[in-house]
């Protein structure tokens, strides 16, 4: 599914965030990403979320090489990958519904279907009586539950979660990891970075762990 092939990313100013980086994570696997802060793990989610490009090295999914993926292409190769950020990047001057809902309007998907996928995502963390409220209204918790429906809505086939519990306490920390198994359960790629080793023993899943720039045993 994700393929790292000797990646190295450096950046305009010379700080090289990834250095040779060689990984494989298979379907419906679920992987955690470690390291110190500024070790590179961002920089790797980016790469898969086309965010970024690589500078050397190739980064594949599912076999295709995404250095080659011409800029056309970049919004349909984005429709299969979600992405949690830390800081959720709600916008406060939508309601919850209108918030989970751009996604959907942004790839065209057809205005008849929107409404039943955004109440299904709502449902699924478990903010279907929120819909109506402004994010501003919500708790922490749940304004991370409302950026993870966001990141679900159009279901996609990787998930990617960047530092989702940084904001957390450790009751509402295991209550998102949780979602994040539920849709690993059903077939999602989940890599998720973190600082919280707390979280992840408990799971027992691979964890892959970067150290400037580089992979290195956790």
């Amino acid at each position: 599914m994700i393929h790292f092939d000797q990646v190295s990313k450096r950046y305009p100013t010379g700080h090289e965030a990834l250095s040779r980086l060689s990984f494989f994570l298979g379907e419906g696997e679920f992987a955690f990403l470690t390291g110190h802060s500024g070790a590179g793990k961002s920089t790797l989610l980016k790469l898969i979320s086309l965010l970024e490009r690589p500078s050397q090295g190739q980064v594949l999914i599912n076999g295709k090489n995404l250095n080659r993926l011409p800029a056309r292409e970049v919004p349909f190769f984005r429709r299969r990958v979600g992405v949690v950020f830390q800081n959720h990047h709600l916008l406060f001057d939508r309601t919850v519904y209108e918030n989970v809902a751009l996604p959907l309007e942004v790839i065209g998907f057809p205005r008849a279907d929107i409404p039943r996928r955004v109440r299904a995502a709502l449902d699924k963390v478990g903010l279907l009586n929120k819909e109506k409220q402004n994010p501003i209204a919500l708790s922490t918790g749940e304004q991370q539950r409302v950026g993870i429906a966001r990141a679900v809505v159009h279901k996609p086939r990787i998930l990617l979660a960047d530092e989702p519990t940084g904001n957390l306490d450790p009751q509402l920390s295991g209550e998102i990891m949780s979602l994040f198994g539920q849709f690993n359960d059903v077939g999602v790629t989940v890599l998720i970075a973190t600082h919280d080793i707390g979280l992840i023993s408990p799971m027992g899943c691979r964890e892959l762990h970067l150290h400037q720039g580089s992979l290195v045993e956790p």
